[in-house]
């Protein structure tokens, strides 16, 4: 079913200086292809007229009829007379060589398993704990007895750890009282959460394209209508608005400090377009603060958040501490007005009743000294971003990749639709590394990974000798794309 649309003049846009090289048509298939597969122009998304998009590139109607035949042909465009053109993906399917090369394990011998200790595991961003950790813990011990004679259970949080989450937001320049904070048992419960609260089975939701994996299972889990926006070259607020208002959406989620995966940071003239496109749709805007205190450069100016340019309640925030602090405390919280805070707490019962009140201490405890875990992320993050950069330099120098100013991860272009592949023969190599289509919907992402750098640097450079070997070993595999399809 096709709810969106994109106008001849945002095509152009997107496509930007497409190159003159003959045939034109070529040039031109071939951009808006790329568009497809980065996530950038959504699948099932209307094309402008043939006459409407030449005229906005200023090159012959024959030009694009000829371009959209070639996208026709390869099936990353569907038309049906009197209904026009839409944006697809050409179904896969593994010919009957590389089933059975598959089969009999013929992309590579047996490696080092996950239970290997030389296994190199690149699917999971998340640090260690901080040096000063053991104190938390040890003073968080010391005042466990001060609440172990009551029931234990907090639904909101315990107060003095509210009281500091919400003194974090004040300092960033949004005034936040206690009670409009809720604790939860990590930010992936706080989004699960919010879905329940926010949205229903039907619901259009937006979501960037890429973005965290484990919030499309949960809005899939609701029964969410996911509406996907590309934010490879970073957030288009024109595209997100008209998104926003196409599909009817109520809600987004949206990931604008150092965005997993891609590392952007939303600047604040957007953060203000994207808020009061939200508020001009009626939707709720979620916002994804997991890697906000994750810069590299401690310096460097901080971006308001989101809810700073909030003006009706509308943006609604997750922070966590798995990131910044530890994975293991799976404490995580809600920024929001005071009455939807209160649904939200009614809304835990049947998940969960509060979270563990020893792990809320800890976390309560490491924020009170968190500019000293600030500061040890930012010089260890750092120095492993440049080693894994140096490491795809010299192994890997044809991927393409942008090195973030904050977060944990790396997302690498690595020049073919092999993603799923190369992922499958690295694992086999001994490394673990995550595809682009996990991070999206549809399927579309296939030419890019996830690369953390939570690891050692010599740890990220046996890791990206392994994934040469892999890649290597994917290229030489027939790409089935455009090849017939086999049932």
């Amino acid at each position: 079913m096709v709810t969106r649309y994109v106008s001849g003049a945002h095509l152009a846009r997107l496509l930007g200086d497409v190159p003159r090289e003959r045939p034109v048509y070529e040039a031109l298939a071939r951009s808006v292809r790329a568009l497809v597969l980065d996530g950038r122009l959504a699948l099932r998304t209307r094309l402008p007229a043939e006459r409407d998009l030449a005229a906005a590139l200023g090159v012959s109607r024959t030009t694009v009829t000829a371009a959209y035949d070639r996208l026709r042909d390869e099936g990353y465009v569907e038309s049906r007379q009197g209904a026009g053109s839409w944006t697809a993906l050409p179904a896969v399917r593994m010919s009957p060589p590389q089933a059975q090369a598959a089969a009999s394990g013929r992309y590579g011998r047996a490696q080092p398993t996950p239970d290997d200790p030389s296994f190199i595991d690149l699917g999971c961003a998340t640090p260690g704990a901080p040096a000063i950790f053991d104190e938390a813990v040890a003073a968080a011990v010391a005042e466990l007895p001060r609440y172990s004679s009551g029931p234990g259970y907090e639904p909101a949080g315990l107060a003095s750890l509210r009281e500091i989450i919400a003194d974090g937001y004040a300092a960033r320049g949004v005034p936040t009282r206690a009670d409009q904070i809720v604790v939860t048992t990590g930010a992936q419960h706080a989004f699960t959460l919010l879905t329940h609260v926010l949205a229903e089975p039907g619901d259009a939701v937006m979501v960037e394209r890429p973005t965290y994996p484990h919030a499309l299972g949960a809005l899939r889990r609701r029964g969410a209508r996911l509406v996907p926006v590309g934010v490879n070259e970073g957030w288009d607020v024109e595209q997100a608005a008209a998104a926003m208002r196409q599909a009817t959406v109520r809600m987004a989620y949206l990931v604008p400090d150092f965005q997993n995966p891609t590392g952007h940071l939303m600047s604040s003239d957007d953060r203000a377009a994207l808020a009061d496109a939200g508020r001009r749709a009626d939707a709720f805007l979620v916002t994804d603060e997991t890697f906000a205190d994750l810069a590299h450069d401690l310096d460097a100016p901080r971006e308001p958040p989101l809810a700073a340019f909030d003006s009706g309640g509308r943006v609604v925030t997750i922070g966590s501490a798995s990131k910044l602090l530890w994975g293991g405390l799976r404490i995580g919280w809600i920024r929001t007005t005071a009455p939807l805070a209160r649904r939200i707490v009614l809304a835990r019962e049947p998940f969960d009743m509060a979270s563990p009140v020893l792990d809320q201490l800890i976390v309560r405890e490491l924020l009170s000294r968190v500019e000293e875990v600030r500061a040890e992320r930012a010089r260890s993050l750092l120095r492993n971003r440049d080693a894994l950069a140096a490491a795809l330099r010299e192994f890997l120098p044809a991927w393409e990749f942008r090195l973030p100013a904050g977060g944990m991860s790396l997302w690498a272009r690595i020049g073919a639709p092999i993603a799923t592949l190369l992922s499958e023969g690295a694992e086999r190599r001994g490394v673990r590394v995550v595809p682009g289509p996990v991070f999206g919907v549809d399927g579309v992402l296939e030419d890019y990974v996830r690369l953390p750098y939570v690891l050692p640097p010599a740890a990220l450079r046996a890791a990206v000798e392994r994934l040469a070997q892999a890649h290597r070993d994917a290229e030489t595999t027939p790409n089935t794309r455009h090849l017939p399809i086999y049932v």
